[in-house]
């Protein structure tokens, strides 16, 4: 059985917006925040990013694992751009001031040699893309805590999606939590048949192979799950025609001024990119450059 996020009635003003203007802004946001690398603008979108997270009033408790990964994930390719300097340098930046160097450090695995160069730019730069992905994160993680599941379809078909592609989308937002969920059964039964993943010894690989007994059933039934769900839209002739929808969305005036706003957003966020170039590469400000005796 298919299950959803954790969602829960809080009747707020985001939950009360419609749904494809929440996700009309959130593409809004989402596009006009790349543009930019200059941390003061980044700042701002992160603060009308975060506006909205603390509008939708959620909860450590409701949102800490998506945090948690999702903050795993942004501080280890934070730290790996840092270090190797990759999409920072000609980019976003074109020179740099070094502030000091470690290395050349040799990697025990592969043999490679490393010279890790601190600047002030890469400081900036690792900054300005923690920034930016939180801003990023912080509108995506609202959107399934507080957008009713049976309105995924309807949302995305509303967008002027087919039938099918919104079919895809509404599976597509159930997929993780559903999988979360058999995971959790496959190691409680696991665990009750003298499994203990928490002794796990030996390599890496060795330990990859050690987990086959939770990967592979979980990675099964994943795969006969679809084809259930498949089966079941076969035999109700998905597709042949055009569906309908139990529920309806209707624009109000907050939705229709969301829209305009994230419109012009983006369309201004654009027209400031093209008319000020330099704006797309790293703000470094002089009172850190003089700081640093540059």
């Amino acid at each position: 059985m298919l299950i959803a996020w954790k969602y829960r009635e809080r009747d707020t003003i985001i939950q009360r917006l419609d749904p494809r203007a929440r996700i009309i802004f959130m593409l809004a946001m989402l596009f006009s925040v790349i543009q930019f690398w200059d941390l003061r603008i980044t700042l701002g979108f992160l603060a009308l990013a975060l506006a909205q997270y603390f509008l939708a009033r959620l909860t450590w408790r409701d949102t800490r694992r998506a945090w948690l990964l999702i903050s795993i994930l942004i501080v280890f390719m934070t730290i790996l751009t840092f270090l190797t300097g990759r999409g920072g340098v000609a980019t976003a930046y074109l020179e740099e001031h070094v502030l000091t160097r470690f290395g050349p450090l040799s990697l025990p695995i592969v043999g490679w040699s490393l010279t890790v160069d601190i600047s002030v730019e890469k400081t900036i730069f690792a900054i300005t893309q923690m920034a930016r992905m939180y801003a990023i994160t912080s509108l995506a993680i609202a959107v399934p805590y507080t957008i009713d599941p049976s309105l995924y379809g309807v949302t995305f078909r509303g967008l002027g999606l087919p039938d099918k592609f919104a079919y895809a989308m509404d599976l597509a937002f159930r997929f993780v939590p559903t999988l979360g969920r058999d995971f959790s059964i496959t190691l409680d039964s696991q665990r009750a048949r003298g499994y203990e993943v928490e002794k796990l010894e030996g390599g890496i690989v060795a330990q990859i192979r050690k987990l086959a007994p939770l990967i592979v059933p979980v990675t099964i039934n994943a795969i006969v799950g679809a084809e259930d769900i498949i089966d079941a839209m076969d035999l109700r002739c998905f597709g042949v025609e055009k569906r309908t929808w139990l529920q309806k969305l209707k624009y109000e005036r907050a939705d229709r001024a969301l829209v305009v706003f994230s419109v012009f957003l983006f369309v201004g966020s654009t027209a400031v990119r093209v008319a000020l170039p330099s704006l797309g590469r790293v703000w470094v400000p002089y009172f850190v450059l003089a700081w640093a005796g540059f």
